[in-house]
């Protein structure tokens, strides 16, 4: 009989690095049986998905109350579909707020379980590492900093290097070769990017801004990011206003593009790590940022910044994220520019600061010879 695995996930971030785990699970041992609340990437590498990530991301104080009973449905059907397969262990990927309430009752079932990619407790509510400590095993941590301050509470924790420095390392496409894949016409201008985001709700406050922003710069092509799961309907003044939809291979819309305007979140630290500058912009409800900067204890928000402790791509947040200065911080990044290549200059620290490739696979491995003892 195969071992079993669970895999709990509950955001697009944390489907691509469960993906990238999953691979690495099946390229080592193909006799695991791998179930998961994961996305289509995590499907497409041979899990079976019991929960879909599009019906699970809540962003946001406000965001979570208004939904809290769905959220604790879920919970519910969560140690369900848990207790029905009964795995060997189970993975937890990032998704805290969910993933520290459901590692009690897992650690309660008796079943070991590790975390990868590690919440930003060190960010705020830093109490909750001792959640940690009581009910993981290990944590496998992306981030340097993450292992001191693991160890300082006594957690084992292992530092593995980025999984995005492999997702990334064989983008190789040309300007021309993405324009025809995409069927989009070349204007013989060169790209900007634009990534909005994956929820609805971040898409809809952004993604004005960012059309208004292009409607400046009528010497760069515009081209903005799609998920596959979110509506036509919320891209619509896109077509209206001369931007073209992509839908998936953000990645090499990104290796193509001069700059980008990034919404919050993960794809701030792809965009780094493929060398593109960047203006970095997040906007949510009112009350809940409040909340948000009364308990955050970090001085940025983009990822980039958080490693490189110091300002490296610009943060519009809030009322900042407005025209005017939208135009002026996508400005100073397009060539010739001094700032441009001081932000290339630190992605190249950057780089160094994230270790070397191969963090699915040194996962992989230390969840099977745990399997092995079980």
């Amino acid at each position: 009989m195969p071992k079993r695995i669970f895999i709990l996930t509950g955001e697009p971030s944390g489907d691509l690095h469960g993906a990238n785990l999953v691979k690495a699970i099946r390229e080592e041992n193909d006799n695991v049986e791998i179930k998961c609340w994961g996305g289509d990437k995590m499907a497409a590498a041979g899990a079976e998905v019991l929960k879909h990530i599009d019906e699970l991301a809540f962003m946001g104080f406000i965001e979570v109350i208004m939904n809290l009973r769905t959220i604790l449905k879920n919970f519910e059907l969560c140690k369900s579909h848990i207790e029905a397969f009964q795995p060997d262990l189970v993975v937890l990927i990032d998704y805290p707020g969910f993933n520290l309430r459901m590692a009690k009752h897992i650690h309660q079932l008796g079943i070991p379980q590790f975390y990868y990619i590690s919440p930003q407790i060190w960010a705020w509510k830093e109490s909750r590492v001792h959640k940690v400590k009581a009910f993981v095993e290990k944590v496998f941590v992306i981030l340097p900093f993450e292992k001191d301050f693991y160890t300082k509470y006594e957690v084992d924790a292992e530092f593995v290097g980025h999984p995005l420095l492999d997702e990334l390392k064989e983008i190789t496409i040309t300007r021309e070769a993405f324009l025809e894949k995409k069927q989009l016409t070349d204007t013989g201008k060169p790209i900007i990017a634009l990534l909005p985001g994956s929820r609805t709700q971040e898409i809809s406050v952004l993604l004005p801004r960012m059309i208004n922003t292009a409607k400046a710069f009528s010497d760069y092509q515009f081209i903005c990011s799609k998920v596959p799961w979110q509506r036509e309907a919320l891209f619509e003044a896109c077509k209206a206003n001369g931007i073209d939809i992509v839908e998936g291979d953000t990645y090499e819309l990104l290796s193509v593009s001069t700059a980008a305007i990034v919404t919050s979140g993960t794809a701030t630290l792809e965009t780094a790590l493929l060398n593109i500058p960047q203006v970095v912009v997040y906007k949510g409800n009112w009350f809940s940022y409040a909340i948000a900067r009364m308990l955050v204890k970090v001085k940025f928000i983009s990822l980039v910044n958080l490693i490189m402790d110091r300002e490296v791509v610009k943060e519009l947040i809030q009322d900042k994220v407005n025209d005017q200065h939208l135009r002026e911080e996508l400005g100073k990044l397009l060539p010739p520019s001094d700032q441009r290549e001081q932000v290339l200059a630190s992605y190249r620290e950057l780089h160094q600061k994230l270790g070397s490739k191969g963090a699915s696979t040194i996962v992989a491995k230390a969840l099977l010879k745990r399997l092995a003892s079980t």
